[in-house]
């Protein structure tokens, strides 16, 4: 594991998301609870406010996740410091926490994100996906949360159904409910209409991301995304292992666009509506994906055919392209293609300690 917080290109990232022209004066001195702190994107939100507290944020944060230790080694610069409070809880179960009377915002990042865990752990992923949600939902009214924000995901669109080259917002595409790799799209589907139930029956204001196929240096060396896995190959110098003919077209973004465009949505976003993190400049096919990953590392593209429980988790989703401008025109811009992205996500792994 390296040293993020010792990486000049990492903590370039961070400062160029707090210089970003926002109205940081909603988060001076609150209070954020965010579920899914040690994830891709949740991690690198926790260390942007961190080191936003260097200076005049003042935010304390509460950071859950189900493994402490994890936690505790993925902060380690912030350990001992007041503003960070690590609490190990399973979002499953209700969030009951005397020591917090109130919190401003409650950022719900927790799910099950891996591919492989869509097909051994189906039961596991529809129920963080709804449970957890709701539960979390519960503690922002009980606590009077000021804004909640879900992070949904590109996959609620499914199948392009051949109308539009794009997705917008509003854009409904295809699921075949009535399979096993359905259960994560459409439990993020049904987790948005709870949202809007909160918002009508209990006042909740919410905004909600629609996040798209992110990387980045914060990723999982388990993760098993189709990008996680290429750049993993990458850094270890192996072959690029493609298990597909690598047609799909989809949407990707690097992890400091996706927080920026979060933070944009957090703090410019209109109550109830859904906005996609996406730019047109990241969107690739797979197999050119790959293509990208191995000229980098200066090795090549094979082919291998999925395993059985691979396949099964696999999107069945060809092509998958978000329209942005919705948050664009909230004064979001991406600082990243798709190919400085992944060759800075090389550059930062690859780095020793």
């Amino acid at each position: 594991m390296i040293d993020l917080y010792s990486n000049d290109l990492y903590i370039e990232d961070i400062k160029y998301v707090l210089n970003l022209n926002l109205p940081w004066d909603k988060l001076k001195g609150k209070k954020i609870l965010i579920s899914g702190a040690t994830g891709l994107v949740g991690s690198f939100f926790v260390d942007v406010i961190m080191y936003g507290n260097q200076s005049d944020l003042a935010c304390t944060i509460y950071a859950l996740s189900r493994n402490e230790q994890k936690a505790i080694k993925r902060f380690s610069k912030w350990i001992g410091n007041s503003l960070l409070k690590i609490i190990s809880h399973d979002i499953k179960k209700p969030l009951e926490r005397s020591d917090i009377d109130s919190i401003d915002y409650v950022i719900h990042m927790a799910s099950n994100t891996h591919p492989l865990l869509y097909s051994t752990d189906p039961v596991g992923t529809i129920t963080t996906n709804i449970i957890g949600l709701k539960n979390m939902l519960d503690f922002a009214v009980d606590h009077s949360a000021k804004r909640f924000v879900f992070t949904s995901s590109n996959e609620i669109y499914g199948e392009n159904r051949g109308d539009l080259e794009l997705f917008s917002e509003e854009y409904c595409g295809y699921i075949d409910c009535n399979t096993l790799r359905a259960g994560y799209p459409e439990s993020k589907r049904c987790g948005e209409a709870l949202c809007q139930a909160y918002m009508s029956q209990e006042k909740l204001d919410i905004v909600i991301p629609r996040i798209t196929r992110t990387y980045g240096p914060t990723m999982s060396m388990s993760d098993t995304k189709a990008v996680s896995q290429f750049i993993i190959n990458g850094i270890k110098g192996e072959n690029i292992v493609l298990k597909s003919d690598g047609s799909q077209y989809y949407s990707y973004t690097y992890v400091t666009d996706a927080v920026s465009g979060m933070l944009y949505i957090i703090l410019k976003g209109i109550c109830g509506e859904a906005y996609n993190i996406a730019d047109v400049k990241s969107d690739i096919c797979l197999k050119d994906l790959a293509e990208v990953i191995a000229n980098i590392s200066g090795k090549r593209v094979v082919y291998e055919i999925p395993n059985n429980i691979e396949s099964a988790g696999y999107s069945r989703a060809t092509k998958a392209r978000l329209d942005g401008n919705k948050l664009i025109k909230l004064g979001w811009t991406a600082k990243y293609d798709i190919n400085t992205g992944i060759k800075r996500t090389l550059e930062i792994l690859k780095t020793k300690g």
